[in-house]
């Protein structure tokens, strides 16, 4: 096939002008236009007794058509495509053979070929749309950063006087108004006494009479006799007596003591206000699981403290000692009895029961609490210490009783009873001189290789002594030395640290945490987004 010359001339001539078409060549089919094939373009027919090769599939068996069919192609408008019309295939119901398959084989390493070719200029404009778009429409995270961050400028007041958002819909039917009843004026009552209508009282029910500790007996008393406006003036004067009675007769200041008030009406009131049956119920029901099951403690503490509610404490007091013989091991028993006493009984009933449970953090702490001088105290936490030398409450409590000197003193021997306890090796560190206090730290990494608190505390000692390039080694050191010992190195828990060593004036050792955890657990493409987020936050 020439090419003519003109085509080199006139480039607006396409040069296949005037060609005939090549062999196989069908109009339209490169914008997905189909033709038709007739039997003659495909070939003779194959016998069915004729051996197949391998090429073509067998011929399959013939079925009977029916008049569903008929009509094969689904002409919907759902499968009608504007470029490629009916998405039909002229050969579907042929035999998908090998060439076939290659065929499509091939297709389809050009269409991945062809993509991949495109791969980089779709991700770099979907990119590029991505970002357009965030900056139309931004999230409402990102509109409202400026004002989040002047929320740390609003004090806890501030927050508490902000009102509740409430739902005012419907709120009628969901709150629904209480009925209000307004007493009838006496003047109305008086008025319809005196006319026509008449009031009728049970005979047998009687009425009480104006005048004190008598009582009419059974009769009808006429309903014309009663002055509801005379009931009013005495129901006054009454209040006006009650009124003068509180009051000085000369200055007309009160004389009630304002402070004792309130006391005078709780003695007045009653203590209990349930029914007097359940309380005789509930008492025969604990009596009973006492008598069942006398080694059971909660049936004693809880017999006394009903009594202690009906205001019977001497009763609750027998009841819970009673208890205490009959369960002289039980820590509970021994608590709520050293609760009931007074203070004097008290500290000999929590004696008593140091002496049967000698073992017990709580009953110490209780007997230490009772003393009034701190002198006794100290006594009683030392006694304590020697029956439970490996109790961190007890140390603790007892190191806050006494002067630094002393206290250093108990937590050395602290530290050796408590080896495993970072808040007495970080007390005691406290306490030491600056080579002293190394050595204390030191001591604390070897018994605890797991806590990051004593790798921190050791970083702010050396920068309070200016030695601020060993800060970034012990914290490196930190973070390599807890990772072998199988720790995992949360960023959260870190920042924590950075952040109260900024509050207590350890810049250096922030800033060294900072920069030691924070690319730890982030991918490399998310660390730019996480550090954007850490900083707003």
């Amino acid at each position: 096939m020439s090419v003519p010359p003109q085509a080199f001339v006139n480039k607006n001539k396409k040069h296949f002008l005037g060609i005939p078409a090549p062999l196989g060549y069908v109009a339209g089919v490169g914008r997905g236009a189909t033709g038709f094939t007739t039997r003659s373009d495909i070939g003779p027919a194959r016998d069915a007794n004729d051996v197949s090769d391998d090429r073509h599939a067998p011929p399959a068996a013939k079925r009977k058509k029916t008049e569903e069919e008929d009509d094969d192609e689904d002409l919907n408008d759902s499968n009608y495509d504007e470029f490629s019309g009916y998405s039909g295939s002229l050969f579907s119901k042929d035999p998908y053979d090998k060439d076939d398959a290659e065929a499509d084989a091939i297709y389809e390493s050009i269409d991945k070929r062809m993509d991949e070719k495109r791969k980089e200029y779709r991700e770099k404009r979907l990119k590029e749309d991505l970002e357009r778009y965030r900056q139309e429409r931004p999230k409402i995270q990102q509109q409202f950063s400026d004002l989040k961050r002047e929320l740390k400028m609003v004090s806890e007041d501030e927050w508490a006087a902000i009102p509740e958002v409430g739902d005012a819909r419907n709120r009628k039917q969901r709150n629904p108004r209480a009925e209000k009843f307004t007493p009838l004026p006496d003047s109305v009552l008086s008025r319809n006494l005196g006319g026509e209508s008449s009031s009728t009282l049970d005979p047998s029910s009687g009425l009480a009479s104006m005048m004190p500790g008598v009582m009419t007996p059974g009769m009808l008393t006429p309903s014309g006799d009663l002055d509801l406006r005379k009931i009013g003036q005495a129901r006054n004067t009454l209040m006006t007596v009650k009124l003068s009675q509180v009051s000085d007769s000369v200055t007309g200041q009160t004389v009630v003591d304002p402070k004792g008030y309130l006391t005078d009406l709780q003695s007045m009131i009653p203590t209990y206000g349930g029914d007097i049956n359940d309380i005789k119920k509930a008492r025969l029901l604990l009596k009973s699981v006492r008598e069942t099951n006398p080694n059971h403690p909660p049936a004693w503490i809880a017999s006394a403290r009903l009594e202690e509610v009906t205001g019977k404490i001497q009763s609750a007091r027998n009841l819970i000692m009673k208890g205490c013989e009959v369960n002289p091991s039980s820590e509970e028993l021994w608590l709520e009895a050293a609760r009931l006493q007074p203070p004097d009984t008290a500290r000999a009933v929590i004696a008593h029961a140091a002496r049967n449970l000698p073992h017990s953090v709580r009953v110490w702490v209780k007997a230490a609490d009772l003393e009034q001088e701190t002198k006794a105290k100290r006594r009683v936490y030392r006694k304590a210490l020697e029956h439970i030398p490996n109790s961190v409450r007890l140390w603790k409590a007892a190191v806050e009783l006494e002067n630094p000197e002393d206290a250093r003193i108990l937590l050395s021997r602290a530290v050796e009873c408590c080896p495993t306890s970072v808040e007495l090796w970080l007390a005691l560190a406290r306490l030491e001189s600056y080579e002293n206090a190394r050595k204390v730290l030191n001591k604390a990494r070897e018994n605890i290789p797991t806590d990051r608190q004593i790798w921190v505390t050791a970083a702010k000692l050396e920068e309070a002594q200016g030695n601020t390039h060993m800060v970034e080694k012990i914290i490196d050191r930190a973070i390599t030395s807890l990772s072998a010992n199988g720790v995992e190195i949360n960023r959260e828990h870190w920042f924590k640290e950075a952040m109260e060593a900024e509050k207590s004036g350890a810049v250096h050792t922030c800033q060294a945490i900072i920069r030691a955890v924070i690319s730890t657990g982030i991918e490399t493409e998310d660390q730019k987004h996480t550090w954007m987020e850490d900083a707003e936050a």
